[in-house]
Order: structure tokens, then C-alpha cells, then sequence
């Protein structure tokens, strides 16, 4: 008997909504209210999220984040900033305890992203993982798509999707971009740079570093498309089978929560102390 998680596919909400249900599944996981669970879901705007870590108003131009009309929020995760825009996303919540998952980090990545490989390999693309070389694991870039973490998926050495993880309350959260496409136009927009020849020279640059499923396969993607396909992937993987599942009332309740209280909060996004938000 394959063992079951639950299969939660939220559609398209906003950013703050998104990365709260994230936290929320975390939270009743570890509390043992659900079951391991898997979760797709999309991007109601254009959205940009930074790394749990990153500095803001270092990386961000804000002003075009309005002009593009850009959702912003941290995400709980580390790693580089990630425009989220004609992609599926999908979420992994599990015990850290669970026998699949490995106590490294990177091996834990391995684990989980096989689901991403035999998924691309369904949509007919020969992913491979990244395992980047030590001087590569040194080099920081603010947008995420510019360099590959291990076991991140490249096809013809560009990085075709891009995955972060945590772990809190003794739960894994791994959650990950997968772009049907990519408008680099706005995506360059988005972050600052020294000046335009420096940008232009970036954004030329990122067209070799990175593509997308789309681009590769010459074809047009659909989310249910992705969803039905990075499914089989993962459930393969992993030896599983989905139950679907629904948050109910309460659950919802707690979601909103967290989007009031924290991930529509510049102390949250922006790193401020309460007592900063009126200067």
C-alpha cells in the first residue's frame, strides 16, 4: 500500500494569501491536524517574492514594482528573489521525522525533486539536476534564476525551475517556481542595478542562464497542464498517493490570520520594527 498525503490544488490568490497558506499547512502539519500534503497553486498578479533573508530596499526597485502592478511579500523561505508570473507553483509539506525525508539539506532537495524531474519528463523535456561546482555555491545573485542551488532543474544547462526550503516546528516546507514563461522585460525592471548598460547587459546575460517550458518545447502550457503532469511526477516519485483536500472554515480563518498579521505587514516584508512603520 502506497502511502497517502493530501493533494491541495488553491488555484490563483495573492501573494501575501499564497505564502500564508504555505505557513498555515506547516503549522496544522505539525500540530498533526493534516497529513503530508502536496500544493499547487498560481498567482492572482505578478508577484515578487524575496528571500527570507534578503535586504529590500537593496535588491528592489519599488517603483517599478508599482508600475508593473506587482504583488511583494517575504517569503518564509531563504534564497534569491523569484518573480512569479505565467508559472505553476507547488508547495511540500512534511515531517522532518518522515523516513523519506533526509536530515541534509541538499539530500532532502534530492529526495523532493525527483517529483520535478519525472514531471518534465512527462511535458517531454530532459531535465537534469544542477550540481553546482563550489566556486558557483559562493556566487549570490538577488534574482533567483540566475544561478542554479543543487538539485535545482537545468536542460541544456539553464535552470528551468528554482526551489526553496525551511524547516520549523519540525515540518519541511519546500515550495518551488515553475515558469511556462518568463517577461524579462519586467522582470529586470524590478530589481536595481548601478545603471542601464549594466541592466541590459544582465538581462542579456539571463537568456543564457535560464529558460522556460514553453520556450523549449515550442508549445503553449496550461496550469492545469503542469498541475496534472508535476502530480504524476511527484506521487511517482515519492511512492504516494493523493487524496484531494480542502481547508475548511477554521483553516481558512487562520490563513487570513496570518495575511493580516503578517504577510501584508511592512514589519514582515520590509524587516521593520513596529515602532519604525510611521517614520
Amino acid at each position: 500500500m502506497q502511502e497517502k498525503w493530501y493533494l491541495l490544488d488553491t488555484g490563483y490568490h495573492d501573494a501575501a494569501t499564497n505564502m500564508a497558506i504555505d505557513e498555515a499547512l506547516l503549522q496544522f502539519h505539525a500540530e498533526g491536524i493534516i497529513q503530508p500534503t502536496l500544493r499547487f497553486y498560481g498567482w492572482k498578479n505578478p508577484s515578487l517574492t524575496l528571500g527570507h533573508f534578503q535586504k529590500a530596499e537593496k535588491a528592489i526597485n519599488f517603483e517599478a514594482v508599482e508600475k508593473h502592478g506587482c504583488d511583494f511579500v517575504r517569503r518564509l523561505t531563504g534564497g534569491s528573489a523569484v518573480l512569479h508570473d505565467d508559472e505553476i507553483t507547488y508547495s511540500i509539506i512534511v515531517s522532518e521525522e518522515h523516513p523519506k525525508i533526509p536530515s541534509s539539506i541538499n539530500e532532502a532537495y534530492y529526495v523532493l525533486s525527483k517529483g520535478l524531474l519525472e514531471g518534465y519528463q512527462l511535458l517531454g523535456v530532459n531535465a537534469e539536476f544542477a550540481v553546482p561546482e563550489e566556486e558557483a555555491k559562493r556566487q549570490r545573485s538577488d534574482v533567483c534564476f540566475e544561478q542554479p542551488a543543487i538539485y535545482e532543474m537545468l536542460v541544456d544547462g539553464k535552470k528551468i525551475s528554482g526551489n526553496a526550503q525551511t524547516r520549523k516546528n519540525g515540518v519541511l516546507l519546500q515550495h518551488g517556481s515553475i515558469p511556462m514563461s518568463f517577461d524579462l522585460d519586467m522582470l529586470f525592471d524590478l530589481f536595481n542595478y548601478p545603471n542601464e548598460k549594466i541592466k541590459e547587459r544582465q538581462k542579456q546575460a539571463f537568456k543564457h542562464k535560464a529558460t522556460s517550458i514553453n520556450e523549449i518545447t515550442k508549445k503553449t502550457h496550461t496550469y492545469d497542464m503542469m498541475r496534472d503532469a508535476f502530480l504524476q511526477g511527484f506521487e511517482s516519485a515519492l511512492q504516494i498517493q493523493t487524496e484531494k483536500f480542502q481547508l475548511n472554515e477554521d483553516q481558512w480563518k487562520y490563513v487570513e490570520y496570518l495575511v493580516d498579521t503578517k504577510y501584508r505587514t511592512d514589519e514582515w516584508n520590509f524587516k521593520l520594527k513596529k515602532s519604525m512603520r510611521s517614520v
